[in-house]
């Protein structure tokens, strides 16, 4: 059986994660991707939001964590949302993409974005 998606895509929030110091002193936009699979057909069944993941309070949830405790890569901050979603009993797997539009590379780009996977074991 292949799994539905709920899908969180675009989220902005300010944080102050990387290497350098004017990264973690200044801050910047990160945008994030949430990418949910489960199954909604229990939910769909009975027009119930309990049965399926409240994508408005996972959104909070997600922007504490990338506003909270700074860290140096986004791998590891991809890695720290992943388990927030799957936190929600109802999320089988999930696919986070976090974006840095504006990483200190000194070169044009138009971004930079860590794509992970993960699922339950």
């Amino acid at each position: 059986m292949s799994l539905d998606r709920i899908e969180l895509r675009g989220l902005r929030v300010r944080g102050r994660h990387g290497c350098l110091p004017a990264e973690r002193e200044l801050g910047q936009e990160f945008v994030v991707d949430a990418v949910l699979g489960l199954d909604t057909r229990p939910a769909a069944a009975g027009d119930d939001l309990s049965l399926t993941v409240d994508y408005g309070s996972l959104a909070d949830r997600l922007v504490a964590a990338v506003g909270g405790e700074p860290v140096d890569l986004i791998e590891t901050l991809a890695d720290r949302l992943a388990k927030i979603c799957l936190e929600d009993a109802a999320v089988s797997e999930v696919e986070i993409t976090v974006h840095k539009p504006n990483a200190p590379v000194p070169h044009p780009f138009t971004d930079v974005a860590v794509k992970i996977q993960r699922s339950r074991p």
